[in-house]
């Protein structure tokens, strides 16, 4: 509970905001408990939304060093709150609505209709760039000949034997993108493609980004430990994508920007929260199929925000797909350690990340 108490601070300081927001905003008693509930409701939405974000960033952040470490835990949560929940949303509708950012800052605040039809009129790029992104982030993780385990082998034996066609994961994702382009009309059809291709080369971008920069290999234990500017530029990339959805996804409940920004911030923070946890207690290699059962649910929510150009997917659907496939993996996962404890007895010793983001080398995990 310690590494989530962070977050429960932060919670009561956003409910207290969203309340003294709403009466500003109307002078009522009423109204101003109204939007406390609904920056509750927002959080528990990017929360469960969220699942797999936090353990993906756990096993990019574990190879991380302990720079970088700290800076993706506080510096990346102002980037995640600030960044994607209020300043990426405002740069949306200044290019949709060919506005300065200032005007659509004003949009975004004073005419909350309008900055609401904005940018669920960009959705379809918004879907392609995004789901091209996440797309290429889950095969490019079931696309590997050098993964030790499997959890569905029967899908992820053939995926690894593909993956030595070359580009394979970019080959998959673009004839997915191309298809799907068919359901729309010319004029979106057009946008689509680009921003698919937008999302393609932004991850092809960050991982020669990463190739450059390269990275140290530890020398008690020989792996590669990411390079700290890669591996953050990396996660700042995919969160941004997870962000995607649920910034969408909240207009179904208000269209108050900042309220927007008040209750998901909340769920950013608990996947920080949930990140540390998962580190610090080494839990991914003690639930082996936690880690695959994420990227699982990151094709999944591609898969769905690639389709949703056409079919609405409700946003508590695209949560629960995420929240049950985690919840499968970390049941397949316990099932298997209790049937094979021989497997897990070899024992090590691991940096833990503290809630206040100091690293506490030397803990010991199994």
């Amino acid at each position: 509970m310690q590494a989530f108490r962070g977050s429960m601070i932060f919670t009561v300081v956003c409910l207290i905001l969203a309340g003294v927001l709403g009466y500003v905003e109307t002078g009522l008693l009423g109204p101003a408990l109204s939007m406390v509930f609904i920056a509750g409701v927002l959080g528990v939405m990017e929360t469960s939304l969220s699942l797999d974000n936090a353990v993906v960033n756990a096993s990019i952040l574990k190879d991380m060093d302990p720079l970088w470490q700290r800076r993706f835990l506080t510096w990346g949560i102002i980037i995640a709150v600030f960044g994607m929940r209020i300043v990426f949303p405002i740069l949306i509708v200044s290019v949709a609505a060919l506005v300065s950012p200032w005007e659509a800052a004003r949009i975004a605040i004073a005419d909350h209709a309008r900055y609401e039809a904005i940018v669920t009129g960009a959705h379809v790029g918004i879907s392609g760039f995004g789901g091209a992104f996440l797309m290429l982030v889950g095969l490019s993780f079931f696309f590997d000949t050098d993964r030790e385990h499997h959890w569905i082998g029967l899908i992820e034996r053939p995926l690894a034997a593909f993956a030595r066609l070359p580009l394979a994961p970019y080959l998959v994702t673009a004839i997915v993108v191309g298809a799907l382009s068919f359901w729309l009309h010319p004029g979106e059809q057009q946008t689509f493609l680009i921003a698919g291709l937008a999302g393609v080369a932004t991850y092809f971008a960050v991982q020669k980004f990463g190739d450059l920069m390269g990275g140290e290999e530890d020398a008690a234990t020989g792996k590669v430990v990411r390079s700290g500017a890669a591996a953050f530029v990396y996660l700042e990339f995919l969160d941004a994508s997870f962000s995607f959805d649920g910034v969408i996804g909240a207009f179904a409940i208000t269209n108050d920007i900042l309220l927007i920004a008040l209750g998901l911030g909340i769920g950013a923070m608990f996947v920080r929260s949930m990140t540390v946890a998962l580190v610090r207690g080494g839990h991914l290699s003690e639930f082996r199929f936690l880690e695959p059962g994420a990227f699982y649910a990151i094709v999944a929510l591609a898969v769905i925000m690639l389709i949703s150009i056409r079919v609405h997917v409700p946003e508590i659907v695209t949560g629960l797909i995420g929240a049950v496939i985690i919840g499968l993996s970390l049941y397949a996962s316990i099932r298997h350690k209790r049937r094979f404890p021989h497997e897990y007895e070899e024992a090590g010793e691991a940096d833990a990340i503290l809630p206040s983001g100091d690293v506490q080398p030397g803990q010991h995990t199994a």
